[in-house]
């Protein structure tokens, strides 16, 4: 194999490594937000759980002084009922307190009811604050481990950047700048091979003449298609798949 192949066969497995440690890296942010949106979630749930046992308290307050509204007409009923001579007014009266009274027993039916859901509405801040606590702890976990995972990437980033201009040095300027090139276009495969006759990146066939100047190794030889890089190995077979 051309000694120039060689070096850049070694640089473009460098360069496929670097690029798959920036993505890993890239992933980094958006699942430590992914998680602190999971604990945000759970915190909300809570939040809404307590705000619900807030508001049920709140109505069965407002129907306690609705029936101390109703008890204090009823009194007032009463005072006048035994100021009263006639009859007529004594019976409307009276009506007024029934009427009372039973409004009094409809707003108890309420009040129970109100009890029944808070009692269900605590049962459920139980519920959400012990699957807060859990997921907060769960969370945690998984941000330590990302972060730790973080840091090992970007330590390992600064290896392979290191070792990469390295190797980049020690290969021929313009080929380097050739390879560069069609790295950012082909997706990190650049220096493909020829295995039954077709290129490794395009897949297309290559012209005789290019492959028998490719298994000479005396120079660098380049798709007619793609542009990519091609080389031969001795466990290639140069004959054309049907």
């Amino acid at each position: 194999m051309h000694e120039v192949i060689e070096k850049l066969l070694i640089l473009q497995d460098r360069d496929r490594r670097i690029a798959e440690v920036q993505s890993e890296l890239g992933q980094i942010e958006p699942q430590r937000r992914s998680f602190s949106a999971r604990a945000a979630t759970a915190q909300g749930a809570l939040e809404a759980a307590k705000l619900r046992v807030k508001q049920l308290e709140s109505d069965r307050k407002k129907l306690e002084l609705d029936v101390e509204a109703k008890k204090q007409l009823i009194e007032r009923y009463s005072n006048q009922q035994l100021q009263t001579r006639k009859n007529e007014e004594y019976r409307a009266l009276a009506h007024e307190i029934e009427t009372c009274k039973d409004a009094i027993r409809q707003i108890e039916d309420q009040e129970l009811e109100i009890m029944e859901q808070t009692e269900a509405a605590q049962r459920q801040v139980a519920a959400t604050t012990q699957t807060l606590a859990e997921t907060d702890k769960l969370v945690a976990g998984l941000v330590a481990d990302l972060t730790q995972r973080e840091t090992n990437l970007r330590t390992e980033l600064a290896a392979l950047a290191s070792n990469r201009a390295e190797l980049a040095a020690v290969v021929d300027g313009s080929v380097r700048t050739r390879y560069e090139r069609l790295f950012k276009t082909k997706g990190g495969s650049v220096v493909v091979g020829v295995d039954h006759g077709v290129c490794g990146g395009c897949h297309m066939r290559v012209p005789a003449q290019l492959l028998v100047h490719c298994r000479a190794q005396q120079e660098i030889v380049t798709c007619q298609n793609c542009g990519r890089i091609l080389y031969y190995r001795r466990d290639m077979d140069m004959m054309v798949a049907d």
